[in-house]
């Protein structure tokens, strides 16, 4: 078994900074205002020759005012009674207090190991912060500076010294089903978590707020384990204005992806508010399995919880999924119950689907309603496997599946949760389009090079087979009368001043052609006179 430290100290002393910085983690709520910290925060400790359980409590004083400074002693006094070692903090730039005064006289009757640790020391000689804390007579002071982890390896050797590893008490993994109390504030979370584990772990008080860190409160019921993590009242974002309000309402939405079944808690004598069904769109956005707890409800007449019924219908109508339950923390009426819905909702979250089952009954469906037309084509679904737990997420291959409608969707994750008793559970679809053989091909043949394409000769230029011909020809006759010099250029179509005026009585000038190159085609020479004559042009 681990052994358990308790670290110990009046408000706003550094226990908080200290317990992050032996467990390696951000779980407890750092800030400059006294009595932030209020239940018992639990830990492994990771600094140090052993591991350990490390527990921060609230800061208490030697009398009590209000309610909430009687409900935090009371916490700590009980994990100074279940602790093997205590270890108390004291600020060393605030000096000693009457109240660091009473709360040795405190540990010393306990009657277990005590030390002492001078926080805020950092900068200063450890000697002169530390002189005057003799007279607590809690054994030599150690000063360190939590915030920079200055001194918290040499405290930890201190206090766990003379113990020796063990094998068997090692950080044991967590394979617990983790369930998440949310809600509003003073609806009732805290009462509902005493409930379930049977003894007053977490301050539960009417005074909205009064939870304000993520307590992770493991226990064991009907042989099964459980980790309920007490969450803080989560209220609109425009009514948040405090520092501390909003570092609790992000611890509750790392509770809600921590967790695998998340339950909403909700007044019954008040109507389901929009941010009631903003933060139960959070949990769904998330994929967890949901359960819906109205609470209070033996206080309400019988004439006005059908009114009650028909509200909730219509509020939380986009879960559907999620079984409602009417509960009473207070007496534990509707507790049980809620306790075997959440093993029955884990369960459905971390079940096996086999791929033909599940291929089965997606056609089954497909026969009853048939996916409808895009651009004239039916939307093929060919087949279906599961492709994670928690939430319960199916994959389904086939043609077009981009164009599935999210009507058709929801119906397709009704058919599957009915079939498969996935309870509470969201079921999360994925569809795959099959690859196009044929489309891998058309890519193929765009990206392979064609070879280049060299443009056929002319009979306009001088490549032109027929114009060397007949160039040879009028080379030929010697003595030609008449024989004009050859064209060097294509003659151009007669206007409508000119149009009797024949293509011989026009010479082209040099270089005049369309294609920049000399034309050898010259006139016409007559085989009987052997004279030239101009060629004519045909209407």
């Amino acid at each position: 078994m681990l052994p358990i430290v308790a670290i110990v100290g009046r408000p706003n002393v550094g226990k908080s900074t200290l317990f992050n910085a032996l467990t390696a983690t951000r779980d407890a709520i750092v800030a400059d205002v006294p009595g932030v910290t209020r239940d018992r925060q639990y830990g492994y400790g990771r600094v140090g020759p052993v591991p350990c359980i490390v527990v921060d409590t609230g800061g208490i004083v030697e009398s009590p005012v209000t309610g909430i400074e009687a409900l935090m002693r009371e916490q700590t006094e009980r994990a100074i009674a279940e602790a093997d070692h205590l270890l108390l903090v004291v600020d060393g730039q605030a000096g000693l207090t009457t109240d660091d005064m009473a709360l040795a006289r405190l540990l010393r009757r306990a009657g277990k190991p005590v030390f002492l640790a001078v926080n805020k020391a950092e900068g200063r000689d450890p000697g002169v912060i530390a002189a005057e804390f003799h007279r607590l007579g809690c054994g030599d002071p150690f000063a360190i500076a939590a915030a920079h982890g200055i001194g918290c390896k040499e405290l930890m050797d201190l206090v766990l010294d003379g113990l020796e590893p063990d094998a068997d008490a090692a950080v044991p993994d967590d394979d617990s089903i983790r369930i998440a109390i949310i809600g509003r504030p003073n609806v009732g979370k805290s009462t509902l978590v005493n409930r379930l584990i049977g003894e007053e772990r977490v301050i539960a008080n009417d005074m909205p707020g009064t939870t304000r860190d993520s307590i992770f409160v493991p226990f064991e019921r009907d042989g099964r384990k459980f980790t309920l993590i007490d969450t803080a009242g989560v209220r609109r974002r425009a009514r948040v204005e405090d520092a501390i309000e909003r570092a609790s309402v992000a611890k509750t939405l790392q509770a809600i992806a921590a967790a695998h079944i998340v339950v909403m808690v909700l007044d019954a004598h008040g109507e389901v508010a929009e941010q009631d069904a903003s933060v139960l769109g959070i949990a769904l956005e998330r994929g967890r399995a949901l359960l819906v707890a109205v609470n209070k409800w033996d206080g309400i007449p019988l004439s006005q919880r059908e009114s009650i019924h028909n509200d909730l219908k219509l509020r939380l109508n986009f879960v559907p999924f999620a079984p409602v339950h009417f509960i009473s923390a207070r007496h534990g009426t509707g507790v049980g119950e809620l306790a075997r819905a959440a093993v029955h909702a884990y369960d459905a979250s971390m079940r096996q689907m086999a791929t033909p089952q599940l291929s089965r009954v997606m056609e089954k469906a497909i026969e009853a309603h048939q996916p409808p037309l895009v651009q004239g084509r039916r939307i093929k679904l060919r087949y279906a496997h599961q492709g994670g737990k928690n939430p319960p997420r199916i994959i389904i291959h086939g043609n077009q599946t981009f164009a599935v409608p999210d009507a058709y969707k929801r119906y397709l994750s009704n058919v599957f949760r009915e079939a498969f008793d996935l309870f509470a559970n969201p079921v999360a679809l994925e569809f795959r389009t099959d690859e196009n053989p044929y489309d891998r091909r058309r890519a193929l043949r765009k990206t392979t090079s064609r070879p280049e394409v060299v443009d056929r000769p002319t009979t306009r230029g001088v490549t032109g087979g027929r114009a060397k011909a007949k160039a040879k020809t009028v080379k030929g006759v010697k003595g030609a009368k008449g024989a004009k010099p050859a064209e060097t250029g294509r003659p151009n179509k007669p206007g409508p001043k000119n149009r009797s005026t024949t293509d011989a009585t026009r010479v082209a000038k040099p270089g005049s052609s369309r294609s920049g190159k000399a034309n050898t085609r010259g006139p016409r020479v007559s085989a009987a006179t052997g004279k030239a004559s101009a060629r004519k042009r045909p209407r």
